[in-house]
């Protein structure tokens, strides 16, 4: 009874060890089993002989965890690719987009200016409705502003492979510096996207309105007559910094290879333009006509010459020179 005791005890630590430690307590583990007596040889070889088909989940961490660091940061690096790899699949998407047909990249935009509006919508329905917040603690309410709404417009159109104009400014750039799309297919695919997103921008706008859900609130108003009042400088330079964010989360989400890693790509960049109250074009289709249709003081002609304008010419320096023209000198084919 006592050796009987003894061998089952020593039987148990044998399968913990081989269970929690790596190769070298197996070995032990198999050198008891020679050592043990029949029926511990027999009990061995019939948990050995589990079906594959019923794997039981591993105790221990793979045998990367204790492989050298230059091997786990390889594996690592898999999420995302490295920067002149993601430089070349960023020329490869312009490509792509730049090869589509106007009818195709206009109905993409029509889906992506709604989602725009979305992320707009939900700004103005969170950070919008914290006037107590913006006044005693303004950098707060800004940060609030710029986390709930438009990074997760943007998600939605980069899941979806929506058609946004201010991306275009930067992507499609790149394949042409690249020699892999023409400047006709560059106007092609600003033009149609940003009619598209203009056309769906504005009908989510009278969407939105007629839901009623904001029609309490002033946010609207004031933000659309505080962005026409602007002058056509500020407006512009202001055009140039949103859209070097916007097109730096556009070119990051490209290089993650899972939707966790896309949507860190885009949330900060796109919260910090906000924030920042900066100026992004497409976002301005929505809010404002939005507030004109709930009856703010603004005219179309204000709208379109005095904010329109001078953000999307602001929006195309941003993307298409100080993102598409800085990274094709440091990564294109001529670098």
């Amino acid at each position: 009874s006592t050796k009987l005791t003894m061998w089952s005890l020593k039987w148990i630590a044998s399968i913990a060890f081989a269970s929690l430690t790596p190769r070298s307590c197996q070995a032990f583990y198999a050198h008891s089993m020679r050592k043990s007596s029949p029926g511990a040889r027999v009990c061995h070889t019939i948990r050995m002989q589990i079906p594959a088909t019923a794997p039981r989940a591993p105790m221990y961490a793979p045998e990367t965890a204790h492989a050298p660091a230059a091997t786990q940061a390889a594996a690592a690096a898999a999420l995302v690719s490295m920067p002149p790899a993601g430089y070349q699949g960023a020329v490869a998407a312009g490509e792509k987009k730049a090869a589509m047909s106007a009818f195709k990249i206009f109905s993409l935009g029509l889906l992506s200016g709604a989602h725009i509006g979305f992320g707009a919508y939900l700004m103005l329905s969170v950070g919008g409705m914290c006037p107590g917040l913006a006044a005693t603690n303004p950098g707060l309410q800004k940060i609030v502003l710029g986390a709930f709404g438009l990074p997760f417009g943007l998600l939605m159109t980069l899941i979806s492979g929506a058609e946004l104009f201010t991306g275009n400014t930067a992507l499609v750039p790149l394949a042409m510096f690249e020699g892999k799309a023409t400047s006709g297919q560059l106007f092609k695919s600003w033009s149609a996207s940003y009619i598209g997103n203009f056309i769906g921008s504005v009908l989510f706008a009278a969407l939105v309105v007629a839901g009623g859900t904001l029609a309490a609130s002033g946010a609207p108003a004031a933000v659309a007559v505080a962005k026409t009042s602007l002058p056509f400088k500020t407006a512009f330079v202001r055009g140039i910094l949103c859209n070097w964010l916007v097109c730096m989360a556009v070119y990051m989400a490209s290089m993650a290879r899972d939707i966790a890693g896309k949507m860190v790509a885009i949330w900060f960049p796109i919260s910090a333009f906000v924030a920042l109250g900066l100026e992004h074009s497409v976002a301005n289709m929505f809010i404002i006509p939005m507030a004109m249709f709930s009856g703010a003081a603004v005219t179309w002609k204000t709208f379109l010459f005095r904010n329109l304008l001078p953000v999307t010419l602001g929006n195309v320096v941003g993307g298409m020179l100080c993102v598409a023209a800085g990274l094709s000198l440091a990564y294109g084919g001529k670098a």
